[in-house]
């Protein structure tokens, strides 16, 4: 015959607790924040996205002259324009102006930066507008937001924001906001897709189920999990705005003087400096190109990191 035990003191048999540590899972920003140091692409990014933010932000102090001080005036002559190191005190040459390049270089990452995040945020806020309204009302006012937006997507992106300036005006502001409303149609979207493939999610058919209100679900629910995706979008959106925005001044339509130091009005008066001074032109155009590229590194590794395919690999 067996025997059998007693229970232990208590009088209710409790399961055996584990002995090994508990593992603790992590949240889907530290995961991919994890993946993102061990990614070389995304290191190369943010250390030239970092190296932009510093020279913009710290322009007053690295700059030797200001952004519109013309410093060597009296060393232009009509067909000749001191190059780099043809003058002590001026690194990287002069412009047609007399303007220390290497100042107005530094100083236009900073116009850069500040139209870049500006126009960038206008896009965001107002395609996340359309996008919270679009995916959690849904019926027709979704059909009028999406064709909306269609016809917004329909015109290149460059081209409609060429129009919006030249209609505003020649005014820095004008490019700012030409460039936002250009990025509104792909943030709209993108946060509509997101919130519509979560409607049929576990989480929301509980909250339906307890009886929560469309604004509570879309609001406390549907939009913090769908809103990833839109946040990786506009780290790769800045990148584009720093490119438009060069090329809106390029057009001329970004206002100012002649002699104000943006990395797009450098090189629409260096072009006729090509065969003197070619590096007036492609001293800009790396920065724009290295800016770009940072961005764009950071943004697509970002996007990998979070991707759920790959994100336990």
């Amino acid at each position: 015959m067996s025997t059998v035990l007693p229970p232990p003191a208590g009088g209710a048999l409790r399961p055996e607790e584990p002995t090994a540590p508990e593992i603790r899972g992590s949240g889907m920003w530290r995961d991919a924040f994890r993946r993102l140091r061990r990614n070389p692409a995304a290191v190369a990014g943010a250390v030239i996205v970092g190296l932009f933010v510093l020279v913009a932000i710290f322009a007053p102090f690295l700059a030797p002259y200001g952004g519109e001080d013309l410093p060597g005036r009296t060393e232009i002559t009509p067909t000749s324009i001191p190059g780099p190191g043809d003058i002590e005190g001026y690194p990287l040459g002069l412009d047609r102006f007399g303007g220390d390049v290497l100042s107005k270089l530094i100083w236009g990452a900073r116009a850069s930066l500040l139209i870049g995040v500006v126009s960038t945020a206008l896009g965001l806020v107002g395609g996340m507008l359309l996008g919270v309204i679009a995916g959690g009302l849904g019926g027709w006012v979704d059909n009028v937001i999406m064709r909306f937006v269609d016809i917004l997507l329909s015109v290149p992106n460059l081209l409609l924001a060429v129009s919006i300036a030249a209609v505003l005006g020649q005014v820095p502001s004008a490019v700012m906001i030409a460039i936002g409303v250009s990025q509104v149609p792909i943030f709209a979207r993108l946060l509509r897709s997101s919130m519509i493939s979560q409607r049929g999610a576990d989480y929301v058919l509980s909250a339906q189920a307890l009886g929560l209100s469309r604004r509570t679900i879309t609001m406390s629910h549907l939009l913090p999990n769908s809103v990833g995706p839109v946040i990786v979008q506009a780290t790769l959106t800045l990148a584009t705005a720093v490119i438009d925005a060069a090329a809106l001044s390029f057009l001329g339509l970004g206002g100012g003087r002649p002699e104000t130091a943006e990395w797009g009005r450098m090189l629409t008066y260096a072009q006729n400096e090509l065969a003197v001074a070619p590096q007036l032109a492609f001293l800009p155009g790396i920065c724009i190109a290295v800016t770009a590229l940072g961005f764009t590194l950071l943004g697509e590794s970002l996007r990998e990191a979070l991707d759920p395919k790959t994100r336990r690999k």
